[in-house]
Parts: structure tokens; C-alpha cells; sequence
């Protein structure tokens, strides 16, 4: 399917939605504690949601159960919350989520410490949301898509982080998966051309193992194959006349 080109109706709204979805990544980021359960992260972040007047993006999508990816330690993504997974000091626990505000979607993640972790998990983590930013060098107009890709990629083999390959960003709109898929490696090619209006969802997944994946039986947790640690960062990005338009982070990071 051709790459939809957001209109400034379409952007403006896509602008609040992604303000949104940032104030509840920050909020539920702050909650991350030893002794809290991922239900519990679920649940304020669904809460959260609804009282901003948007609708929770995950919940049902696809069939998923929940508002909030909560995924802890080998879990790459899709980590499914449970009442009974209690957050333990030095675990490492990624908040994925997303919300629907005036018909389009927003979608961001952002990979917490739990209290005290090792130093191993602390790169990890950082280089992980590096890894973002150097790819937002390259989301210029004028670019190629895997230019991004390879940014990504490129640092990500430099620093000595498994990339998971089986997983990628992608496009996003009135619905939460459009054209394009946007990997973390370099595919060898160079991809569509960046014009002003696309609107898409990067995110760096990485790994202190060597990126290969396996789907748990619950159908919907991807975890390390050799359960080694993992991270995850994502923002919603709009390409424009000059730098990248970062839409899902709040004003000083995050």
C-alpha cells in the first residue's frame, strides 16, 4: 500500500494525540517501583487514557488484551500485565503504549530501570534511546527510509547490541500499523524517499544477546531466544522541511 501524506488537519490532531500519549509514558515511567504489579501499571495507564478523553490504541487491537505493554527484562515487546508479576529491584521493564485522540493514533515506548539495575542494563537502556536519536539524524526530507535503518543499525552493531531483526517500526495514522515497515539494520537498499507529512513510529529494539527472538505461549510475548536483557524505545515522529518533528516526547526528553 502507498505511504499515506498526513494534511495539516491530520497533523494537528496527530500533534495532541502523541502530546498526550508522552504525559502518560512520563506518569506511568514515574510509577515504576519494586513491589508493583504490571496490572497495576496497566491499569493507571488505562485510566490515564480516559480521563485525557482519548481511547486506549492496544487495547483489543489485534486481539491483545490490555492498554499498556508491559515487558520485563527478556521481553523484547507485548509483554501481556498480570496482576501476579510483581516488579523486582534491578529488573528492567519496557512501557509500551498507545492512544486513539479525534480518529488517530499515537504510539510510543520507553524502557524503565526498576530501583538499582546493573551497569550492563543501565548501557543497555541508554544506548538503546541513543540509538533512536541517530537515526532521527537521517529522518530528513530528501533522505531514504533505511537511511534511518542503517543509522539505527550501525550504532547499535558499534556499541555491541543484539538487534532484533524479526520486529519493526512503521508507518501510523488513522490506523496504528501503515505502510512503511521501517527495520533497526540496514537491508541493503535504500528505500522509499522522506517527504514532508509521513508520519512514522521508529523503535530501536536491542538486545545484550544476539537479537534473535521467540514468541511465548501466550501468542503475544516476544522474548530473547537466549534470554538475554532487552530494551525498548519508540517515539511518532512527522518528517518536515527540516529536522524531524519528535511528537511523542515531552518538551526536555523523556
Amino acid at each position: 500500500m502507498p505511504v499515506i501524506i498526513k494534511d495539516s488537519d491530520e497533523i494537528r490532531r496527530m500533534r495532541k494525540a502523541n502530546a498526550l500519549l508522552a504525559t502518560v509514558l512520563s506518569q506511568l515511567a514515574g510509577m515504576v517501583r519494586p513491589g508493583i504489579s504490571t496490572m497495576d501499571i496497566n491499569r493507571a495507564g488505562e485510566n490515564m487514557i480516559r480521563k485525557l478523553g482519548a481511547v486506549p490504541g492496544f487495547l483489543h487491537y489485534d486481539g491483545y488484551p490490555a492498554s499498556v505493554c508491559v515487558s520485563v527484562n527478556d521481553e523484547v515487546v507485548h509483554g501481556i500485565p498480570s496482576q501476579n508479576r510483581i516488579l523486582q529491584e534491578g529488573d528492567l521493564v519496557s512501557l509500551d503504549t498507545g492512544l486513539i485522540y479525534e480518529g488517530v493514533y499515537s504510539d510510543a515506548a520507553r524502557t524503565c530501570p526498576v530501583g538499582r539495575i546493573s551497569p550492563e542494563c543501565r548501557r543497555l537502556m541508554d544506548l538503546t534511546r541513543e540509538a533512536f536519536f541517530c537515526g532521527m539524524k537521517m529522518a530528513r526530507a530528501g533522505n531514504h527510509l533505511y537511511d534511518i535503518s542503517a543509522a539505527i543499525g550501525a550504532f547499535a552493531e558499534k556499541n555491541g547490541l543484539g538487534i532484533v531483526r524479526d520486529l519493526a517500526g512503521h508507518g501510523i495514522g488513522a490506523d496504528m500499523h501503515e505502510d512503511p515497515q521501517i527495520p533497526n539494520f540496514d537491508p541493503q537498499e535504500r528505500g522509499i524517499l522522506l517527504v514532508p507529512g509521513m508520519t512514522l513510529a521508529v523503535e530501536p529494539m536491542l538486545t545484550l544477546g544476539d537479537g534473535r527472538v521467540i514468541t511465548r505461549d501466550d501468542g503475544w510475548t516476544v522474548a530473547t531466544a537466549d534470554g538475554s536483557m532487552a530494551a525498548h524505545y519508540e517515539n511518532t515522529i512527522l518528517i518536515t522541511r527540516g529536522d524531524p518533528e519528535i511528537l511523542s516526547l515531552l518538551e526536555g526528553g523523556g
